[in-house]
C-alpha cells in the first residue's frame, strides 16, 4: 500500500496575514452599520491585534453627563470583533464581561486596544483596553471568542 501524502497548510508568510488582515477588516467594516453609525475609526487592525477609536458625542451621554457605558461596551466590542476576524475566519463571541474604571465625557475621543491573548482550536482570549485620548484607562473587556463555519472574505484565505 502506497503511502499517501496529507497536504499539509502552509503558513502565510507576515505579510500575506497581514493583507488578510486587511482584507477582513475592510469587508466587515462596509457590513458593520453599527459600528459605522456611532463613528467608529479602524486605525490598525493585524492579527490578532486592532485598535478603533470613537468620539464622545452629547448624545452618547447617560443622566451623569458622562458617556453610557453601553457605547463604551459596544467600543470595545467592536474592537474585539475585529481582532478575532483578522484571520478571516468568522468567529462570534461566547462571552464577554467589562469592568468600568473611570468616567468618560462628551468630546474625549475613546481607543479601544484589542490584543489577543489565547488562541487554541476553536476558542480564544482577547483583552481590550479602552482609553481616553490622555491615555487614561476608561474600561478594560475581556472577551472570549468560538471559531464558526466560513470566512470573512470568501476564497481569500
Amino acid at each position: 500500500m502506497a503511502d499517501i501524502a496529507t497536504p499539509q497548510l502552509q503558513e502565510p508568510t507576515p505579510e500575506q496575514a497581514q493583507a488578510l488582515a486587511d482584507a477582513a477588516a475592510q469587508a466587515m467594516y462596509s457590513r458593520d452599520n453599527a459600528t459605522q453609525s456611532l463613528g467608529m475609526k479602524i486605525h490598525q487592525v493585524k492579527p490578532g491585534y486592532a485598535r478603533l477609536s470613537m468620539l464622545v458625542r452629547s448624545d452618547m451621554l447617560n443622566g451623569h453627563s458622562t458617556c453610557h457605558g453601553g457605547f463604551i461596551f459596544t467600543l470595545a466590542d467592536s474592537a474585539f470583533a475585529f481582532s478575532c476576524n483578522s484571520r478571516n475566519l468568522n468567529t462570534v463571541a461566547s462571552g464577554c464581561s467589562i469592568e468600568y474604571v473611570a468616567p468618560a465625557f462628551a468630546n474625549d475621543v475613546l481607543t479601544a486596544e484589542a490584543q489577543e491573548q489565547a488562541l487554541a482550536g476553536r476558542t480564544g482570549v482577547y483583552d481590550i483596553t479602552v482609553s481616553n485620548q490622555d491615555g487614561k484607562k476608561i474600561a478594560l473587556f475581556r472577551g472570549k471568542s468560538y471559531r464558526i463555519k466560513g470566512e470573512v472574505v470568501a476564497g481569500a484565505s
